[in-house]
């Protein structure tokens, strides 16, 4: 009997964890903070490293599916924009994701982020600094 409660203990517990984790996860639109345009679709997940991406997989209103990232550089220069990895080497911890840090295809510069969900939508925040003073905040929502 110990030992069948142990295993529904353990159970429990993981698929808590998992659903703990999943909130963050799927498709969200992302939002303008400036103008307050739907730009594209970005899809996160976690990968078999642990640590968490987000990727464009549609451009919406008239930037067009076949933009490129001129202004990025090194392996991501000219690359299609859908595709492209905006959202890297993110690590859950309380809630959020850390660690990690954002591309702006419009500029082609990367950013320390902090992901983490507010009334049912999600706020990236990126910016200068790793304690998030200089920067950003955009509120994505769920698609």
């Amino acid at each position: 009997m110990k030992k069948r409660n142990f295993i529904l203990s353990v159970v429990i517990l993981c698929v808590t964890t998992v659903f703990a984790q999943t909130p963050i996860l799927g498709e969200w639109i992302t939002v303008d903070d400036a103008t307050g345009e739907h730009k594209s679709v970005v899809r996160i997940h976690q990968a078999d490293n642990g640590k968490y991406y987000g990727t464009i997989i549609q451009l919406l209103g008239e930037n067009g599916d076949d933009a490129l990232c001129t202004e990025c550089t090194g392996e991501d220069h000219n690359k299609p924009v859908v595709g492209l990895t905006i959202i890297r080497d993110m690590q859950l911890k309380d809630s959020e994701l850390r660690g990690g840090k954002v591309l702006d295809p419009d500029n082609g510069k990367f950013y320390y982020a902090k992901v983490y969900l507010k009334d049912g939508k999600l706020i990236l925040r990126g910016s200068l600094d790793k304690a998030g003073l200089l920067g950003r905040s955009q509120t994505w929502l769920r698609k």
